[in-house]
C-alpha cells in the first residue's frame, strides 16, 4: 500500500473520530520493495502529526509502530508474540533510551544509525511486558506468530 493511501485512511479515521477507533492497522505494509517499506515508515511520522491513534504496519510475521517521546508499555504475554523484537532510530538519533523486559536492555542508551541500533533482541524469560522510555520517536518492531 502506498504511503499516500495510508495517509488518506488516517485522515478519514481522524474525521470520524466520534467512532471508537483505538488503533489503525495497515496490512501488507512491508511489500516487496525497500523504497515502499521506507515510505510506509515515513508515514508513521506523518500520521503522528495528524492523530494520536497508534498506527501499526503489518506484513506476515512482522509488526512495526512508532513510539513517540515518553514511556511505553508493550504487553508480551498475549500468546501472539514471536521470538524477536527491535528498536530502530529511523527519525534521527535517540540520546536516552531505557528498556526493561528485554534480553538486552538499555539504560540511558544512545541509538543511532552508524552506531548502535537494537535489532535481533528478544524478551527476558517469563516477562509479561516490555517498557521503553525514549527521548525521541523510535520504531518498535516485533515478530508475531504465524497462525496459518
Amino acid at each position: 500500500m502506498c504511503d499516500c493511501c495510508i495517509m488518506r485512511i488516517i485522515r478519514v479515521t481522524v474525521n470520524f473520530r466520534s467512532e471508537k477507533v483505538d488503533k489503525i492497522v495497515v496490512l501488507g505494509a512491508f511489500g516487496g520493495r525497500f523504497d515502499h517499506i521506507m515510505a510506509n515508515v515515513n508515514t508513521l511520522f506523518l500520521a503522528a502529526t495528524l492523530t494520536d491513534i497508534p498506527v501499526y504496519l503489518v506484513k506476515g510475521v512482522s509488526v512495526a509502530c512508532l513510539l513517540q517521546q515518553g514511556k511505553h508499555v508493550i504487553e508480551t504475554d498475549t500468546g501472539l508474540e514471536g521470538g524477536w523484537c527491535g528498536l530502530i532510530p529511523v527519525g534521527g538519533p535517540c540520546q536516552n533510551v531505557t528498556t526493561t523486559g528485554l534480553q538486552y536492555n538499555l539504560e540511558h542508551g544512545h541509538l543511532e544509525f552508524g552506531k548502535l541500533i537494537s535489532t535481533s533482541n528478544t524478551y527476558e524469560e517469563d516477562t509479561r511486558e516490555v517498557t521503553v522510555e525514549t527521548d525521541r520517536p523510535l520504531l518498535w518492531t516485533m515478530a508475531v506468530k504465524n497462525l496459518n
